[in-house]
Order: structure tokens, then C-alpha cells, then sequence
């Protein structure tokens, strides 16, 4: 077992607080266990004047850390799994998952409290295709503009006017001590968040056992099982940040219930559904195919188109 970890993180404050709470869960685990962060730039964070389906996508934000490990600079890199594509490089394995946060999505406004309050044509900003399209579907008259950077800079913008109202992550706020900036939380079944979305996760090289053995008495088995089912559905629908996809997988009565939903960018083709069952791939694989036999791809084309 290894006295000391190196965790690569983003250098982001939201990332660096799910670095920081990862470090405590293992040394929580293992008292003895020294843990040092190494925070990094990548290319996602970097590029913020495009929106990420036209630059590559989430895996752009793991890139660099998986390449740090792989160069033996960091043992570990911990990731939002939201961040986390459907498919991951060879060699590499999500070893751990921390229990899920608040999965909502948040509407943060200074002067409206929720989306239909908004003002007509109102500016709302957001560089997600699944947001864009669930905000048109209930608003068609707004105006989404795009909207990057780290939680900080987002809330900045919003406070000098440039939109009246933005979209983030729920947990991403909490995290940072910000849950006062919600003015509402966006639901099912209104609203479905982004696949695995308010999960923290760890990931290292497959070949590391030491480090596998280390993190799986960490894992939360029914958030594991909440997000399988969401990243199955979303890897049969083929689904990136290119495309607008929506689900949630919670357990109710000891079934797992997953909601999901495909969506035009522009909210006029909407697809929802939901599935249950024990077997969290066997659902998400079963609701991604019930939606492909109504239509499922031609709605997700008209994202790439």
C-alpha cells in the first residue's frame, strides 16, 4: 500500500475543492497516507472563447491529467464525472466514486426566481446543448448566449449585467459556499441534468492495483449504480457535449428508476422516457433503445448539423 499520493486536479476552485475533498476521504481511510495535490491548466480551461462540443469536447479536460499519470507525475486524478466521457483511453479506469451531491441544475438570477419569471427575450447564458435546448422547450423567446470559464467567472458576468440569468451545476455551488446564488433548482420533471452530474470520481491506470485496492473501499455502491445506469444510456445514444442529452437514475423501492431525454438545440424536438429496474446497464441500455426506436437519432443529428 502507498505512503503517499499524488492527485492531479484542474486548477479550477471548484476542482480543486473535489481534490481537496478526495484527500480527506482517503486519508480519513488511511490515517498514515500523505496526499499532495499537482494542479494543472488543460486545454478545456484554457480555451474558453469556443464552446467545448466545437473544440473536442469533456475529455479535454482530462487529458492532461491522465497524461501526468501517465508520465508518473500524479498517481491519481480526480474528476467531475460529468467531465468523464462515456468511453474512456485504454489504460485507464474510474476506481472510485464518492457518493453523489445535489445532481440539479441551478438557475442563478439577482432579480428573477425562476425561468418563468424571466423577462421576455431575455439573455441567459450557458454553453450547454442540453441546457440551450430545455431552456428554448420551456421559453422559446429567450436568447441563449454562450457562457464559459470557472464558477467565479460565470457569476461575474452575470452580476455585470451581461445576462439576466445563467445556468450551473447545483452541487458546484454548494461546494464553493454559493447556495445562496440559486434562486431555483431545475428538476425532473421539468428538467433533467447532465449525465452524472454532482458525482466526484477517481481515476488511475488500470495496471495500478495498489491504487485499486486503496480506492474501492471508498466507493459509494449506490451512486456507482445511479451513474452506470445514466453513462449506459448515454454510450448507446452515442452521446457527447455535442449532442443534448438529459438523465437521472435514483432508487426508489429497491428499483432503480432512470429518466432520460433527447433534445433538438433549438427545444422543439423534445424525446422523454423512463425505465427501472435492478441491473443499472441493462437500464440504461433499455431506455437509450426505446428512445432510438421513436426517433432518438434524428434528433440527436440535428446537433451536428
Amino acid at each position: 500500500m502507498p505512503n503517499n499520493i499524488v492527485i492531479a486536479t484542474r486548477n479550477s476552485p471548484l476542482a480543486l475543492w473535489q481534490a481537496r475533498f478526495a484527500a480527506e476521504q482517503l486519508q480519513a481511510a488511511y490515517p498514515h497516507l500523505q496526499c499532495e495535490l499537482l494542479p494543472m491548466t488543460t486545454k478545456g480551461d484554457q480555451l474558453l472563447e469556443v464552446t467545448l462540443h466545437k473544440i473536442g469536447g469533456k475529455g479535454l479536460f482530462l487529458k492532461e491529467l491522465e497524461q501526468a499519470m501517465l508520465e508518473g507525475r500524479a498517481d491519481i486524478a480526480v474528476h467531475s464525472m460529468k467531465d468523464v466521457p462515456a468511453e474512456l483511453p485504454d489504460g485507464f479506469h474510474i476506481a472510485c466514486v464518492f457518493e453523489r451531491a445535489d445532481p440539479s441544475d441551478a438557475l442563478v438570477s439577482p432579480h428573477y426566481e425562476s425561468i418563468k419569471q424571466l423577462p421576455k427575450n431575455a439573455v441567459v447564458g450557458t454553453s450547454s446543448l442540453r441546457r440551450q435546448a430545455q431552456l428554448l422547450r420551456m421559453r422559446p423567446d429567450l436568447s441563449i448566449q454562450p457562457l464559459r470559464g470557472n464558477v467565479q467567472t460565470r457569476l461575474r458576468k452575470l452580476d455585470e449585467g451581461q445576462y439576466a440569468a445563467i445556468v450551473l451545476a447545483s452541487a458546484g455551488l454548494q461546494r464553493l459556499d454559493l447556495s445562496a446564488r440559486i434562486a431555483s433548482r431545475l428538476m425532473p420533471p421539468t428538467w433533467l441534468p447532465a449525465v452524472a452530474q454532482g458525482a466526484v470520481g477517481v481515476e488511475c491506470l488500470s495496471h495500478r492495483q495498489d491504487l485499486l485496492e486503496l480506492l474501492q473501499p471508498l466507493n459509494h455502491q449506490a451512486t456507482i449504480d445511479c451513474i452506470t445506469a445514466e453513462r449506459a444510456f448515454n454510450a448507446r445514444l452515442d452521446g457527447s457535449c455535442s449532442v443534448a442529452i438529459g438523465a437521472l437514475a435514483q432508487w426508489h423501492n429497491k428499483a432503480l428508476r432512470l429518466q432520460g431525454g433527447v433534445f433538438s438545440p433549438d427545444g422543439t424536438q423534445t424525446l422523454l422516457a423512463e425505465a427501472s429496474g435492478t441491473d443499472p446497464q441493462a437500464v440504461g441500455t433499455t431506455l437509450a433503445e426505446g428512445l432510438l426506436q421513436r426517433g432518438a437519432r434524428d434528433i440527436l443529428a440535428l446537433s451536428q448539423s
